[in-house]
């Protein structure tokens, strides 16, 4: 599956924009070629073509030209090569489990299931230091963490499945990939046993929406779920921030990160706090005047 970046164009940009242009690409191709494949084994076939593209594409980028600075380098690997990463490992793992599972007899397939759940439940007990590391917020290992420099030291057990390059490799991009390629195979997991329970497959059927991936930041999107969460306009108020999250992830197929780190840094901002909201009032109120002219 081909990225369309030609290097010429990315050349006259900075390397994070390179990185934007690359990712959102990769997002706009995943919402529109891969996803909306309905059968499980091809969707991953194509996931996993577009994820290897794109992370070749990262690749060569790296190797012409290395990071200005520590800080850009850990911000690559904390927060972009993960993300199609994490696609990678998740689309493996989803075909690994079609191929594998029984193929006849709902109860066999249901007990398949449950046994894949199992086994990502002892994949985050046994790195739950670095999970509550990473979904805590915390940067001060990350040095150790997300540099090249510091691959044979490193306090959190890494991971070294999936393939690696010394050059295109920290010792612990790939595990951070896998605890987020891991969420959304609980998800895939989930809905396959609800499936497969009683009035499983018409209830899907009935209730089964199109993708709709986020294409804006993710600050916006941590803006907007902070606002209604302070409404209270979520089961009359009693929605925890924790279920609006992780809603608001199934429903966009996101994987949200540090959303209280975001949010303090919302907070912090000079000036006007509220950028997206404020955004979006004045977006409507100018489709509202376009509206009343026609």
């Amino acid at each position: 599956m081909k990225i369309n970046l030609p290097y010429y164009y990315l050349m006259v940009q900075g390397n994070n924009k390179m990185f934007d242009e690359i990712i959102h690409t990769f997002h706009n191709q995943l919402s529109t070629q891969v996803m909306e494949i309905p059968q499980p084994l091809k969707k991953a076939d194509a996931g996993i073509d577009l994820c290897n593209t794109t992370l070749s594409v990262l690749k060569d980028l790296i190797e012409k030209e290395d990071f200005e600075n520590v800080p850009d380098e850990i911000e690559f690997f904390k927060s972009i090569k993960p993300c199609p990463m994490s696609y990678l490992i998740y689309f493996t793992e989803m075909r690994s489990c079609e191929l594998r599972k029984p193929k006849a007899g709902d109860n066999f397939q249901i007990r398949f299931y449950e046994k894949e759940l199992r086994k990502i439940n002892k994949f985050f007990h046994k790195n739950n230091d670095f999970v509550h590391y990473m979904e805590q917020g915390h940067s001060y290992m990350d040095h150790q963490l997300f540099t090249r420099n510091h691959r044979k030291n490193f306090p959190f057990t890494p991971m070294i499945n999936y393939y690696q390059y010394p050059e295109f490799s920290t010792s612990h991009d790939m595990l951070w990939s896998k605890v987020q390629a891991m969420y959304r195979f609980i998800h895939y997991v989930r809905e396959s046993i609800q499936e497969l329970k009683p009035g499983g497959r018409d209830f899907t059927v009935e209730k089964k929406h199109k993708i709709v991936l986020w294409s804006g930041s993710k600050t916006a999107l941590v803006e907007l779920i902070y606002a209604l969460y302070a409404t209270g306009d979520l089961n009359h108020g009693t929605a925890d921030l924790a279920t609006i999250i992780s809603s608001f992830e199934d429903f966009f197929n996101i994987r949200l990160d540090n959303t209280y780190k975001t949010y303090s840094e919302i907070k912090a901002r000079k000036g006007t706090r509220t950028k997206y909201l404020q955004n979006l009032v004045l977006q409507l109120e100018q489709k509202m005047s376009r509206d009343d002219k026609l």
